[in-house]
């Protein structure tokens, strides 16, 4: 299992894994596939924290960032993250914020500490916000890879990752969107179909991902949405993909730093139990469908807002989830691709990686069985 891609980048498997926790990010390029850490929710000085441990636990391995510029968001154009963040407060209705306070007091969620507050909160939702991110992460030499979660990135951030010598990648769920990719100098597009956790657009991978390949050729394609296993990797890279694009499958590792009970509740989930909701962010996301998604659902709830402006109001919940998770499991922000039916059992992930680049391998013995 190697591609193009991995020379480029200085790996052995082309398998990127995108996580939130630094533990998973060093221990998967240690194992030599490419760890990303995902920015969203870290402050500048915070994310400079994370990048400084993954350096020193990563030996001489490379690893990426992951950042979210939307394409398209309430408040776009305000480059001041100060002015920015105080325009969209003034735009979050009261209602919504009672909405989502009730809904947790309801549910039994404690309030955080005096002084503590995950509402009203903007971290890496827009540019103003996501840019200083951005020039943390291009002060780590390993940091190899820049991608954007959601649209092209602006021209002046693809400028300027592009100048220091990084590759940049975006996401996308359409051929249309990835073009423009390709048009706006991207290194690498992401095409992560409509079962992936997290956002993502309609269309299943499946589909997608020949479309994106044939789109954008000879652009590198990595795919995105539904990979669990080697024989999947095999089925990308067999529609002309150069490597995955993997979310979920980290959440339930060894070094997750999901609280047991929330690592549990994905364990037990089926690919039945997602679904993709605006009740967090705003946008389309796949997570585990619970109370929370169901509430702002109903036709006499509040609407969900547009990024970031949700993200908002969702913020407390999250906060007060992550604060007191086994109080929370019915309301918490969990976000997971239908491929949660295939995590079952916790392990290392090292293991991971290597039982990926195994099936991987068993997979094209098959295939050249049937064609002997």
């Amino acid at each position: 299992m190697h591609t193009e891609l991995c020379d480029r980048l200085g790996i052995e498997f082309p398998i990127f894994a995108f996580t939130h926790c630094r533990d998973v990010v060093a221990a998967v390029s240690r194992a030599g596939g490419f760890g990303v850490l995902g920015a969203v929710g870290f402050d500048p000085e915070q994310l400079e924290i994370e990048l400084a441990w993954i350096d020193e636990h990563v030996g001489d391995h490379p690893y990426g960032v992951d950042v979210v510029i939307p394409g398209k968001y309430e408040g776009m154009g305000e480059s001041d993250p100060g002015k920015l963040a105080q325009q969209l407060r003034d735009m979050v209705p009261a209602g919504h914020l009672e909405f989502a306070r009730k809904l947790l007091a309801d549910h039994g969620v404690p309030e955080l500490p005096a002084g503590e507050s995950g509402a009203l909160r903007l971290l890496g939702w827009t540019a103003a916000t996501a840019a200083p991110q951005v020039d943390v992460a291009l002060n780590h030499e390993k940091m190899r890879l820049i991608a954007n979660a959601l649209g092209t990135p602006p021209a002046d951030i693809v400028d300027e990752i592009k100048s220091s010598g990084r590759f940049i990648a975006a996401l996308c769920g359409s051929p249309d969107q990835a073009r423009r990719h390709c048009d706006a100098g991207i290194d690498i597009v992401i095409a992560q179909g409509g079962e992936g956790g997290g956002h993502t657009g309609e269309v299943g991978s499946v589909v997608l991902w020949p479309q994106v390949v044939q789109a954008v050729a000879p652009t590198p394609v990595l795919a995105a949405g539904g990979i669990g296993n080697g024989a999947q990797i095999a089925a990308a890279l067999a529609m002309g993909a150069q490597g995955v694009w993997t979310g979920s499958l980290w959440l339930t590792v060894e070094e997750s730093a999901l609280p047991p009970a929330q690592k549990q509740q994905l364990l037990d989930a089926s690919s039945r139990d997602t679904v993709r909701s605006r009740s967090f962010t705003g946008k389309p996301a796949r997570m585990l469908r619970n109370d929370w998604t169901d509430a702002w659902e109903r036709p006499d709830t509040p609407d969900p807002l547009p990024m970031p402006l949700q993200y908002m109001v969702s913020g407390e919940c999250v906060s007060r989830g992550s604060a007191y998770p086994e109080k929370a499991l019915d309301v918490m922000f969990n976000p997971v691709g239908q491929v949660v039916g295939q995590m079952n059992q916790v392990r290392k992930a090292r293991d991971v990686v290597l039982g990926l680049v195994e099936e991987y391998v068993e997979a094209v013995e098959r295939l050249n069985a049937v064609n002997a």
